[in-house]
């Protein structure tokens, strides 16, 4: 009997610490949270040292961009984690005369709350184990960055660096930098040529301006030339033969060192393979040796006309673009001590699907309109106008106007009118760019007659393209006609 009440007594009492040492280890969300963050700032830290070196090891670039990557999926996880699980309470207003935005408001919090079991504990602390990893995996890279020398200051505030460089691309700019800087060995005759490949507004040309106009990137070449065309003709290229003769002449009277050109060539459209090797054999023929070639184009068979691994550029992922969109909309305001307005600029963020520009457009009309009822207003009008323009078309309008075809977008204050957007073509920084913006005609109540020209978005860095679109407004009539033939039927419409 003692045997017996004794192995009870044993088992009781191991069950009894594995249920309290299960109770203990269980991860609390509050400590989950904080141990997250604290490793995002860890990788901060890395990413910003690693961002002020100019790190020549190509596989330690390539590392730092999954970190980078890493890193925005979990800020993302994170402001989802926080966003959807503060108290509905806080979505109550003292002022019940606005009921039409109450409605949209409370339409939000159910949405954002709705989704409150959602994201599961576990996720979060797998991102967080994931990422506390990884950090653990390139402690060696951290002691190697402090043997790079240092580049120029950055910019102290992250939304005045988003404003004044690129976003997500200073890893890839650093790859192109370091090609550029390779010097061949003496005698070589081939002319190096590195292909970059992405979408359309992906920043191909924003990402060879920037490596071009790094000091020591001007200093090693003594032309940088910019080539654009459809089909290379034999007209265009014995006139850019005759403009490098005279460069390169100029170069040979007014200097002792070696002569180096930059030629950068963006295509339009895709050049097959004997239209390359033309022009390829014209740069032969016409730029110094030690000579450097940038190709960039939209297509992938661009890829086999390189010396050096093609770049391939893709558009940010939603974690990614999260943070760039979070980070222009507050600039230095705390998203912490607006959980309201973080949460309802997350579904925003989700609905501009990767844009960088209307991230833009967005942002500055969110920041201008700092009140949470405004930005309802916005995010129902961008589900309204995108699923109406999804169910009339089969396509969401950012994807048909990445095709360049006639788009349609709602106007937030006069329901019954459209905008279509006919054709949109980049500005150089001495062309004229239109007054009226797509704010005014989409936000707003610009109303001119017929089709006008539309400013997009300035871009504040090299280079420095404006952004222009072809619009006109149209009246949707179906509606009214609708409601004529049927009291005229003697029926009426609900």
């Amino acid at each position: 009997m003692d045997i017996i009440i004794s192995a009870v007594l044993g088992e009781l009492t191991t069950r009894s610490i594995n249920f309290f040492v299960s109770k203990v280890s269980k991860p609390v969300p509050l400590d989950v949270e904080d141990c997250l963050h604290k490793v995002l700032l860890r990788a901060q830290v890395i990413m910003d040292e690693a961002m002020g070196r100019h790190v020549t090891n190509q596989a330690m670039l390539l590392q730092l961009v999954m970190l980078r990557d890493a890193m925005h999926r979990g800020y993302y996880m994170l402001d989802t984690f926080r966003y959807q699980h503060h108290d509905e309470e806080e979505t109550k207003y003292e002022d019940v005369s606005h009921s039409s935005s109450l409605s949209i408001v409370n339409s939000v919090k159910r949405l954002c709350f709705s989704s409150r079991g959602g994201l599961a504990l576990k996720e979060l602390q797998e991102t967080h184990d994931n990422l506390s990893s990884m950090i653990l995996d390139l402690n060696e890279l951290v002691l190697f960055l402090t043997s790079y020398p240092r580049l120029y200051r950055q910019p102290y505030s992250m939304h005045l660096q988003l404003a004044n460089c690129m976003f997500d691309r200073q890893m890839e700019a650093q790859l192109v930098i370091n090609f550029l800087l390779h010097t061949q060995p003496h005698g070589a005759e081939e002319l190096e040529v590195l292909p970059i490949i992405g979408p359309s507004y992906v920043g191909k040309s924003t990402l060879v301006a920037h490596a071009c106009k790094v000091e020591r990137v001007t200093d090693h070449f003594s032309e940088i030339l910019f080539l654009q065309s459809d089909d290379f003709t034999d007209d265009e290229l014995a006139a850019f033969s005759e403009e490098c003769a005279r460069k390169r002449q100029n170069h040979v009277s007014n200097s002792n060192r070696d002569i180096r050109f930059l030629v950068v060539v963006e295509l339009v459209r895709d050049l097959n393979e004997d239209a390359w090797n033309r022009l390829y054999s014209s740069f032969k023929q016409c730029v110094p040796s030690g000579s450097k070639i940038i190709v960039t184009s939209r297509s992938n068979k661009i890829a086999k006309f390189g010396t050096a691994q093609a770049l391939t550029l893709k558009r940010p992922s939603h974690e990614a673009y999260w943070y760039f969109f979070k980070t222009l909309t507050f600039e230095s305001t705390d998203p912490e001590m607006h959980p309201r307005f973080t949460c309802i600029a997350m579904e925003i963020a989700k609905a501009l699907k990767s844009s960088p520009i209307f991230a833009y457009i967005t942002a500055h009309l969110l920041r201008d309109n700092f009140n949470v009822h405004f930005w309802c207003k916005v995010l129902a009008f961008l589900r309204g106008s995108f699923q109406k323009h999804a169910s009339n078309s089969g396509e969401h309008p950012f994807d048909v106007l990445k095709q360049n075809r006639p788009t349609y977008f709602g106007r937030m204050d006069t329901p019954l009118e459209v905008c279509v957007l006919y054709h949109q073509y980049q500005c150089s920084t001495q062309d004229e760019v239109p007054k009226i913006t797509v704010q005014d005609v989409v936000y707003g109540g610009v109303k001119p007659r017929g089709k006008f020209e539309v400013l997009a978005w300035r871009s504040s860095i090299p280079p420095y393209y404006s952004y222009v679109g072809t619009c006109e407004i149209q009246e949707l009539k179906s509606a009214a006609v609708k409601r004529k033939r049927s009291m005229k039927d003697g029926t009426t419409l609900c």
